[in-house]
């Protein structure tokens, strides 16, 4: 019979060792970046089981966007939007929590515990910012070779500009638009000292190592996401179009051509003058006609007096017109070109009096002549009965 064997003390601990030995390396190796952040951040390795935490920070990141310079725009306009990033994160507080190192003196480990609150305080500072602009109104488009945006680093009281390019459309409604700036950044949650054991292990990340403790810290990271809003807003005005004309354009005549203007804008025209440019073969002895004040949806008409050449060909011509007005700033603007289309009519063939003196004289000269024949013929008859009586 074979004889159970004899576990000696020394055999033990080689067994117990081995045993320590693996679940340290299994702790490092499925649980090295367990993180204990409120906000779910990661720990950088090594695991906790070689990290201690002596201060807890409360403040993070906290950033603002504005738009330099006026914020009114154009229609038709294409502008590059000057916008600054401002950090005014602060720190709320700072918490010592209860953790003492095992063979390490009160005041060394105060030392360290200073150490890890001070890099707690750049739990502030924001780290690659990625900005991208978005506009929800079909009005206005971002052009996307400004997008995205990225700061690598801004520290809290500090500011940043960056710049985006947007389009306005030329049928922009005149107001105030929002536009979006979804921001996404990462900032440090959490810093935990780095114990002997990382160094003896071999684990050690080197991070932030400080001459008074010889030691290293771990750290949190956050990620966070925000949105911004940016406010522009687009320059109300008014605008015109040609709503109605009548009267026709005649060869070699003045013809009366009323043509009606309607403000489809946003803003008052005030002190308007309606002014055509007509050239040859068309003239106006008065191209410019006062029309008062033009408030949005209301229309006014304009008489102008439009001479043609005898040469003018029958066609429709596109005559040019603008308006001038006082803007609500007590400006004077000028609208765009706008076309007034008017027909051109031929004239009727008109008989002249030499004409018709010709005609009168060629009447008269046929009818003596008629008259002539006639009595020459009665002559004739007259003759022949004589001589047969």
């Amino acid at each position: 019979m074979k004889k159970p064997p004899k576990y000696t003390i020394q055999n033990i601990v080689k067994i117990f060792t081995s045993v320590a030995v693996f679940l340290s390396v299994f702790s490092i190796t499925m649980y090295p970046a367990l993180g204990s952040s409120d906000n779910g951040g990661n720990l950088l390795l090594p695991g906790y089981g070689y990290t201690v935490d002596y201060y807890r920070s409360y403040g993070e990141p906290s950033i603002e966007a504005s738009i330099i310079g006026d914020p009114e725009l154009e229609r038709g306009e294409t502008a590059d939007l000057q916008v600054i990033l401002e950090n005014k994160g602060t720190i709320e507080g700072m918490k010592r929590l209860n953790v003492n190192q095992k063979y390490i003196p009160d005041s060394k480990e105060e030392l360290i515990a200073v150490a890890e609150m001070s890099a707690e305080q750049d739990c502030t500072t924001a780290k690659g910012i990625e900005a991208t602009l978005a506009s929800e109104s079909k009005y206005i488009h971002v052009e996307p070779t400004t997008n995205p945006q990225n700061v690598d680093e801004l520290k809290t009281g500090n500011i940043q500009p960056i710049k985006f390019s947007i389009r306005i459309n030329n049928d922009a409604p005149g107001g105030e638009y929002e536009l979006k700036l979804p921001l996404s950044y990462e900032y440090q949650s959490n810093v935990r000292t780095e114990t002997s054991k990382t160094v003896n292990l071999g684990i050690s990340n080197n991070v932030g190592f400080t001459q008074s403790t010889n030691l290293g810290f771990a750290q949190e990271y956050t990620t966070q996401n925000v949105t911004l809003p940016l406010h522009i807003s687009i320059k109300k005005e008014p605008r015109f179009e040609v709503s109605k004309v009548s009267g026709s354009l005649k060869q070699e005549s003045t013809s009366k051509i009323n043509v009606t203007y309607t403000n489809i804008g946003d803003a008052v025209a005030e002190d308007a003058q309606a002014k055509i440019a007509a050239m040859k073969p068309l003239s106006t002895s008065k191209s410019v006609v006062r029309l008062g004040s033009i408030g949005p949806g209301e229309s006014r008409t304009a008489s102008f007096d439009i001479s043609a050449d005898s040469g003018a060909v029958v066609k429709n011509y596109s005559i040019d017109s603008e308006i001038k007005y006082i803007d609500d700033k007590g400006e004077t603007e000028l609208s765009d070109n706008i076309k007034v289309n008017a027909p051109m009519e031929m004239t009727e063939s008109k008989i002249s009096i030499t004409a018709i003196v010709i005609i009168a004289i060629a009447l008269i000269f046929v009818y003596q002549a008629v008259k002539a024949l006639r009595n020459r013929k009665k002559y004739s008859e007259n003759a022949s009965g004589d001589e047969n009586d």
